[in-house]
């Protein structure tokens, strides 16, 4: 098993973007650090969200005993699971307003926001979270880590990993799988990450004129 260093490949956006593939069979003797992982989810999470109570959870999926578990999950992407580093299952919180303290409280110890400003954000949102219904929540959380999610792809990409979104797995069963309460987290996509095995495949995108209109 291979142990990939923490360097980052590239900083070029354009290069990041323009070379992405969706990768579906990866390299199983290389293994991603628990330090690179963590940094490619760190530039993830840079990503924006409601309130900016970033509701996204990630799942590292990654030993061979937690990949037996979601095999059967998954059992149309069984390649996958089995060839990648690691498969990340993202999830929203539907709670994620008990993290507000962790938030905001922090904002204002490093000076990013007076206490006052905190405080009327907190007295302006309590509110508003605690009465929301849940799929009124669950309609905020799925934008906000489909945002964390692309990111997510494209840090992966900075750091010479290719990876592919799966949205083929069993959603109401994967939180109790891994012993998550399925009533607070929403399953959102499976995303395999590793080093490709092959150069995927090009295709092709729609002519900014058939899916953009000026006014």
């Amino acid at each position: 098993m291979t142990t990939m260093s923490t360097t980052q490949v590239t900083n070029d956006f354009k290069k990041i973007v323009a070379e992405r593939r969706s990768i579906k069979r990866y390299d199983p003797s290389v293994k991603i650090s628990r330090e690179e992982m963590e940094d490619i989810l760190t530039l993830a999470t840079r990503a924006p969200s409601s309130v900016n109570m970033q509701p996204w959870r990630f799942l590292i999926i990654e030993s061979p005993e937690a990949k037996a578990v979601l095999a059967p999950l998954a059992s149309f992407n069984q390649t996958q699971v089995e060839t990648s580093s690691a498969v990340i299952a993202v999830f929203g919180d539907l709670n994620n307003f008990e993290k507000f303290e962790d938030i905001y409280g922090a904002a204002v110890e490093k000076g990013y926001m007076p206490k006052e400003v905190k405080e009327q954000i907190q007295a302006s949102f309590s509110g508003y979270f605690e009465n929301i219904s849940r799929e009124e929540m669950k309609d905020a959380v799925l934008i906000d880590a489909g945002l964390v999610s692309m990111q997510l792809m494209l840090a992966a990409r900075a750091y010479g990993y290719d990876t592919n979104p799966i949205g083929g797995y069993e959603k109401d069963k994967i939180a109790e799988a891994f012993g998550l309460d399925k009533e607070r987290y929403v399953p959102v996509m499976l995303i395999s990450m590793g080093k490709a095995a092959d150069d995927g495949y090009p295709s092709v995108r729609l002519p900014i004129n058939q899916v953009a209109q000026w006014k």
